[in-house]
């Protein structure tokens, strides 16, 4: 789908409660060592020794569109139990079909009332985006999707002083959300722009 190009307000963040991460874990040290962990975690989640519940009958509050970024999982982010929330992920919150037809699933065959899309600072996606367009460098493969729905917000805001990465995740952010507000198939939803600091576990809403 193609990126919209109208030109967006910088965002401002607006305070929201704390919440506590959880440290962070070991990298494994290799893809065996990897898929160890997941399958004894699964374990761990089958046997009921987690954490957190498992949800029998699951009954999502919101519907979440992250990034992939491992430290921005919204479970942890807004500490909620497996089954709270419908999330999707992709790079940069960059949207196609498939994320729309997901986020139509949560809010019409669900009955969700909430979509939230969740930036946040020190995204990668942003970070590469950023690099490409400094250096003009080709983008292999799938990647270039990504930098192509990202590259329109780091444009608009190249001139503003301070952060340029910063001011295109939050102009992405808010782009994706104005987009999926102004779509018919999100009607009666509410929709709403975040970012998360990992610094400080803060998420603000982005007017």
């Amino acid at each position: 789908m193609a990126s919209n190009p109208r030109a967006l307000p910088t965002a401002t963040a607006v305070g929201a409660p704390a919440v506590a991460l959880a440290p962070a874990a070991v990298v494994p040290a290799s893809a065996s060592a990897a898929l160890d962990e997941l399958l004894q975690g699964n374990r761990r989640y089958a046997t009921g020794r987690t954490r957190r519940s498992r949800a029998a009958a699951p009954h999502p509050c919101a519907v979440v569109l992250g990034c992939v970024d491992s430290g921005a999982a919204p479970e942890l982010v807004f500490d909620q139990g497996l089954g709270d929330l419908l999330t999707m992920r992709t790079a940069g919150q960059v949207l196609d079909e498939a994320v729309l037809g997901s986020l139509q699933y949560g809010v019409q065959e669900l009955r969700v009332p909430l979509v939230v899309v969740l930036g946040h600072e020190g995204c990668e996606a942003v970070a590469a985006t950023l690099a490409r367009l400094r250096t003009g460098a080709p983008v292999p493969g799938h990647l270039e999707l990504l930098v192509d729905e990202i590259a329109p917000a780091a444009r608009r805001t190249r001139a503003l002083p301070g952060d340029w990465a910063e001011h295109t995740m939050r102009a992405q952010t808010v782009w994706a959300r104005d987009a999926i507000r102004a779509d018919s198939g999100f009607a009666g939803a509410s929709v709403v722009a975040a970012r998360f600091d990992a610094g400080s576990g803060l998420v603000s809403l982005l007017p």
